[in-house]
């Protein structure tokens, strides 16, 4: 379950692997339900998104907890130059702080749009217009962050399978790698 000095644990996997699945579904929903100019379509789309949302949240503070009272992260790849080392640290963090800030600003436009009730079927009417909303442009905002995010983080990771050979990757995968 917990990581070593040169591997992370299956809790910190699993929990990696499945946020990794769940942001692209909310990416794609989410740019999807934006652009969408059918209401029943956005409303589908928002009925996806909008829990999967909370479950991300969850997951994030679970993993932060984790880190902090739980678990040690492996060592940071000997031979990278300080700069990349620096650039992989920021970039991790921000992943923590853009995921969260998007949950928390989803929350707040279910919450100050009323939409939470449509969304669940507790209510009937139309949809509001988010972007009329001041959680909206945070939100929207972290989900460009995000691309840029993953761009970062795969790119980093197909080049050292792919360029550096050096099996970094393996690190986040079960089994001995």
């Amino acid at each position: 379950m917990k990581s070593t000095s040169t591997r992370y644990g299956t809790a910190a996997i699993s929990i990696h692997w499945l946020c990794a699945g769940l942001i692209l579904v909310q990416l794609g929903s989410g740019f999807r339900a934006a652009a969408s100019l059918d209401d029943a379509a956005k409303q589908a789309l928002l009925t996806l998104h909008a829990p999967l949302g909370m479950v991300i949240l969850v997951l994030m503070v679970a993993r932060a907890v984790w880190w902090w009272l739980v678990d040690t992260k492996p060592a940071p790849v000997s031979g990278d130059p300080l700069w990349q080392t620096v650039t992989a640290k920021a970039v991790h963090v921000l992943f923590y702080v853009v995921l969260i800030g998007m949950g928390l600003s989803g929350l707040g436009l279910m919450v100050v749009s009323g939409a939470g009730a449509i969304l669940s079927g507790q209510s009937a009417g139309p949809l509001p217009d988010f972007s009329q909303l001041p959680p909206r442009m945070p939100h929207g905002l972290g989900a460009r962050l995000m691309l840029g995010l993953l761009a970062l983080h795969v790119g980093a990771a197909l080049y050292h399978h792919f360029v550096k050979r050096d099996g970094l990757i393996w690190r986040m995968w079960y089994g001995k790698g």
